[in-house]
């Protein structure tokens, strides 16, 4: 997919959602989604839908439509925003919204920065990644809100693999998995106390060749840095960095222009590429088939301990 194709893709998702007419695996995650996303609606009075522009969360949107077809999605998207993001999906997002009428909350990890909430890191693998914490809770805090949809997948690192459906966090907004409900098909438990929030993951039991195989059964629009395309970049410690203001850079360390795409999208800052040739969506899905090595493998920050998620978790991120 050609990136000046992205805003009639984006324009057809306004149509009317038809479920998929395969009885497949696809089909089967889909209609599991679609019951958790009615679940959130039936169950809880302040719902939000956690956006970043990335391929997951667009997915999140789609089926989020088809659970509530022919209305609009009954609850507004929200971003936090670390300032460093790619241009790429900052362009996409706000050109989602706007084609879909759609409510956007974006909270900004600077102005945690500037009240003095968190300390801007600093040195060779300083990042914003973790200090979207803080600001995500005060933006929870600030609506009010008591469950936060997020694209999160079992397969993407392993303190993800512990969550519920509809993981509990107490009033300080932090996880407890020795805390956690039991959890059976069917039946899930939206019940929290007062101060308390659930984070709900509809494509938990997904995998990341599920997510890119719906997105290509559905012809569903993403941002142009998920395809091979050409970028200035540097290697460092085996891993392919953006050349970007945002993201520290030694003088020894060559810009180079490559072929790259991403497979994740969070902050610059701790996002590495891939050497690719696949431009469209048909050569993603077979790379992606044929890979050996897990997404999270170019979550730079994900490197900094063996707990690095779970502790991140237990903190309040989501």
């Amino acid at each position: 997919m050609e990136q000046n194709t992205e805003s009639n893709a984006i324009m057809e998702m306004e149509t009317a959602p038809t479920l998929l007419e395969t009885t497949g695996p696809i089909s089967a995650l889909e209609n599991e989604s679609i019951y958790i996303f009615r679940e959130v609606a039936a169950q809880f009075e302040r719902p939000v839908l956690l956006f970043s522009g990335g391929k997951d969360s667009i997915t999140l949107v789609r089926l989020a439509q088809k659970a509530f077809w022919p209305a609009k999605i009954p609850f507004p998207l929200m971003h936090i925003d670390t300032g460093h993001n790619f241009p790429e999906t900052i362009a996409f997002r706000d050109k989602l919204v706007a084609n879909l009428g759609l409510e956007l909350i974006v909270r900004n990890v600077q102005d945690s920065i500037d009240a003095g909430k968190v300390k801007e890191e600093s040195g060779k693998y300083s990042s914003r990644n973790a200090l979207q914490t803080t600001t995500l809770l005060d933006a929870i805090e600030e609506f009010k809100f008591d469950a936060c949809i997020g694209g999160a997948r079992r397969d993407e690192e392993k303190a993800r693999a512990k969550e519920r459906i509809f993981s509990v966090r107490d009033d300080f907004g932090q996880w407890d998995e020795r805390n956690q409900r039991p959890e059976l098909f069917d039946m899930l438990n939206g019940q929290i106390e007062l101060g308390q929030n659930v984070r709900v993951f509809p494509i938990s039991n997904w995998t990341e060749l599920d997510v890119w195989s719906y997105i290509q059964a559905e012809e569903i629009a993403i941002p142009s840095i998920y395809f091979a395309h050409k970028r200035k970049v540097f290697l460092r410690d085996g891993l392919i960095w953006s050349h970007s203001e945002h993201v520290y850079q030694e003088e020894d360390e060559e810009v180079l222009e490559r072929m790259v795409r991403f497979r994740t999208v969070g902050d610059m800052s701790c996002t590495a590429a891939v050497f690719s040739e696949a431009t469209d969506i048909d050569g993603v899905v077979d790379e992606i088939r044929n890979s050996t090595i897990s997404e999270r493998g170019a979550r730079i920050d994900d490197k900094r301990s063996e707990a690095a998620m779970e502790k991140r978790k237990q903190q309040g991120y989501f």
